[in-house]
């Protein structure tokens, strides 16, 4: 016998997410309980029909249901449910009482496995894994749970989404009572209501990214307020190798280093393509740190804007400093693009134009009407972890745009910047708004507001789409971006900081199932001359991100850097956002001290998957107990082209079923059927990369599987097409074709040694070693574009 809470809602929920009992039980009321009261069970019955399977979404005897599936249980009579298939509806709740915050109680979830992805920072999200209501943080805003009745059978998914409902944003968290808690805030005390009928979207699915697509899908269409990633136009610097100023020089920013750093880059054989110009080329003043007197940590955040002009190390002074150099901006920008092939200029400013707004008494500034407003940020932020530039921001205030100026605003910065040869921007410090919204309207339709008028200027005056979003993770944001398509997806490079690395890799590849849906998520800048260097090398390269460093001049990794970028300045980038596979969905690659993290993607033939040691390297933040569980120097896992989503999408139509598997770390080839696993072992921040490639049969005998480019980390990044040459005749006058991009060494699996190789009609000279049915053929120095010809 045994003690069970009184719903039977709740028996269900804590069997595993069953929404059927257990075949021969019996319930009858127990006198004996605590708290609510209690049932008991005993074996006399057998298992009722499959009455829920094809219903709609409700709540029935306080259980929520969605496809059958018990997602809550001890649901409150206020929790309202609004179908909308049979796997999808919208949760609410309702209050007596108007109020512009409300946090709701919305059911039991315990013993289950989930992922949350939520809010640690103001700016930032991180993920956390758990098993039940308590487990949940605060700021919550996307919630994953592992449906699934025995160990032992596939699991299947539900998905709650909190969204923006009219003037409200939606968040969730926990209780110590294992409740899943909804809170709904205007943000401004006179943005009132009483309730929130569409607050929370949940979605049932088998496939955990097919049901985040499919669910974004269906929220595209109902809240009209956000576009999907697949949607939008891509930026050109996605494709191109690009160097920020950042963490080479940090307000020191000036011409001299930038020219300097662009040499160094392109005479080590990796030349950017795309350039940042970050924070420290705009004209500001900051009244709270007096030239001369000790630096003051933090008042680089009150410091203002001035005028949307450059300051003058980019102005008159470059001329006398540069000896006859250029002597504006826009001369400037011209001269490096002209001299170093850059492609792309990009610049960074902030959303309100600087950390500290606009300075009201500035005679450039005053036409935008700006007011000091001292910041009010929410409860749940409160909650959760400081961060230094926020809480500057309130002591020192924001000179904040007036609203009906925005547009205005930014359209003249973005117009000056486009005369000054400028491409694009990185726009920083998004969520500021949030915390301004008292007085204007509410912190949804502030941040709609600035974000329209944001995008709108984007469009206006740029030509490629060209803005990089930043430290813009909340809902508010991201329900309302429309055409922006890069965001960074994390907590800012620390390369400073060792804790900070593994972190910095987990977070964004688990952010990214939620983030890449509306953007390419941005795995931010790194050090290629680090302890950590080919850590961050490896997870950009499978990211399908841009990829960009910020080296100080002169201080590179050229070995890890032509792992990245071709002689060009072009980078073999995959094809989707880089994310966890299904096996890690919920386990702590950081701090479990057992589990790998490992991160697939597609190219155009071949898939890959990244694998990182994560564990034993720092500890995630908001943690009430950090402690870091033993570790061992070195841990094992298992990799799969199972591992892979959507490959069936490179798997051609006469496939074997089997993959070559190439590990760069190795340099090994192995052949592997795409249910078996490969045994993999890796030290501490230490990874690896592998490239997966299926195997078809050609000419009726030929087993062939194109890798690419060994020499780099997303191998099979460079190959375009793989195609038969020749007849199909089972005569030995067929051949296999392959097209591709970049020089260095082409590698495949063959089982049978070529007769020939050609590479742009010209014969060379092959390796094939008979033991591994390993093929490699040289691509000569200076080729940018290829097609292989290999007669059998």
């Amino acid at each position: 016998m045994a003690l069970f809470p009184t719903s039977l809602g709740s028996l269900q929920l804590n069997a595993s997410f069953s929404s059927f009992l257990l075949p021969k039980y019996t319930i009858f009321t127990s006198p004996h309980g605590h708290g609510f009261g209690c049932v008991c069970v005993q074996k006399t019955w057998s298992k009722p029909p499959s009455m829920f399977v094809t219903t709609k979404p409700a709540i029935k005897d306080g259980v929520l249901s969605i496809n059958g599936k018990d997602a809550l249980s001890s649901v409150p009579d206020n929790v309202v449910v609004t179908p909308l298939s049979n796997s999808s509806a919208f949760v609410g709740a309702t209050s007596t009482l108007p109020d512009s915050r409300h946090v709701f109680r919305l059911g039991l979830i315990q013993d289950i496995r989930l992922l949350c992805l939520f809010r640690f920072k103001l700016w930032w999200m991180i993920p956390r894994m758990g098993s039940s209501g308590r487990d949940i943080p605060i700021e919550t805003q996307m919630l994953l749970l592992e449906a699934k009745e025995e160990p032992d059978e596939p699991a299947s998914y539900i998905l709650f989404l909190p969204v923006l409902n009219g003037e409200f944003r939606s968040s969730l968290q926990g209780n110590p009572s294992n409740e899943l808690e909804l809170c709904i805030e205007s943000g401004d005390p006179a943005i009132v209501t009483s309730r929130s009928l569409k607050a929370v979207f949940v979605n049932y699915g088998d496939n955990p990214f097919d049901l985040m697509n499919e669910s974004m899908k269906i929220l595209e269409k109902h809240l009209r307020t956000f576009s999907l990633r697949e949607t939008k136009q891509m930026p050109g610097i996605l494709d191109c190798f690009g160097w920020c100023t950042w963490d080479a020089f940090y307000h020191k920013v000036n011409p001299q280093g930038i020219r300097d750093g662009l040499k160094s880059l392109s005479d080590g054989g990796t030349p950017a393509k795309f350039l940042i110009i970050d924070d420290g080329w705009q004209d500001t003043i900051n009244e709270f740190q007096k030239e001369g007197e000790p630096f003051i940590e933090g008042s680089q955040f009150g410091a203002r804007l001035v005028s949307i002009k450059e300051n003058n190390k980019f102005r008159e002074s470059v001329k006398k400093d540069l000896n006859g150099a250029p002597s504006s901006l826009k001369d400037f920008v011209a001269d490096i693009k002209s001299t170093f092939g850059l492609r792309f200029v990009y610049v960074w400013h902030a959303l309100l134009g600087y950390w500290g707004g606009l300075h009201p008494d500035a005679p450039e500034a005053r036409k935008y009407n700006p007011k000091l407003r001292f910041p009010l940020q929410s409860p749940g932020n409160l909650a959760n972890m400081r961060d230094i530039s926020m809480d500057c921001m309130e002591k020192y205030s924001i000179g904040a745009i007036d609203p009906a100026k925005a547009s205005e605003f930014y359209n003249d910065l973005h117009g000056y910047l486009v005369s000054q040869n400028v491409d694009g921007v990185k726009v920083d410090v998004q969520n500021i708004l949030e915390t301004l919204a008292t007085g204007s309207g509410g912190r949804v339709s502030l941040t709609r507001h600035f974000q329209q008028a944001l995008e709108e200027s984007i469009a206006a005056n740029f030509h490629d789409n060209s803005i990089i979003c930043c430290m813009g993770l909340s809902t508010d944001t991201l329900y309302n971006t429309r055409r922006s398509a890069i965001t960074r997806a994390s907590d800012d490079y620390y390369p400073t900081i060792p804790t900070t690395q593994s972190l910095h890799i987990a977070a964004v590849a688990f952010n990214s199932i939620f983030l890449g849906e509306f953007v390419v998520p941005d795995w931010d800048m790194f050090y290629s001359l680090h302890n950590a260097a080919e850590f961050h090398a490896v997870a950009r390269a499978v990211g399908g991100c841009g990829i960009y460093v910020s080296d100080k001049p002169g201080q590179h990794d050229f070995e890890i850097l032509r792992r990245l970028v071709l002689p060009d300045g072009s980078v073999l980038r995959a094809k989707y956002p880089g994310r966890p596979s299904r096996d890690c969905l919920f386990n702590d690659p950081v701090m479990d001290g057992k589990s790998l993290l490992k991160i697939w993607n597609l190219n155009k033939v071949t898939g890959v998957i990244g694998v990182f040691n994560c564990q034993g390297a720092g500890s995630w933040p908001c943690l009430d107990n950090p402690v870091q569980k033993d570790v061992s120097p070195i841990l094992s896992g298992q990799l799969s082209p199972a591992d892979i989503e959507y490959f069936e999408e490179v798997a051609p139509s006469k496939w074997t079923g089997d993959c070559a598997v190439f590990s760069f770390k190795a340099g090994s080839l192995s052949r592997l059927p795409k249910k078996r696993s490969l045994d993999v072992e890796l030290k501490i921040l230490e990874c690896d990369v592998f490239t997966v490639s299926p195997i078809k049969v050609y000419h009726g005998k030929v087993h062939f599987a194109a890798i690419g480019l060994i020499d780099m980390y997303n191998s099979g990044g460079a190959v375009e097409a793989v195609e038969t040459v020749g007849g199909f005749d089972h005569s030995d006058n067929g051949g296999i074709g392959i097209k591709g991009r970049g020089a260095g060494r082409f590698g495949a699996y063959s089982n049978e040694k070529p007769k020939l190789c050609s590479v742009n009609s010209e014969q060379v000279e092959f390796i094939f070693n008979d033991e591994d049915n390993f093929l490699t053929i040289p691509i000569p120095s200076g080729t940018n574009f290829w097609e292989i010809v290999i007669s059998y």
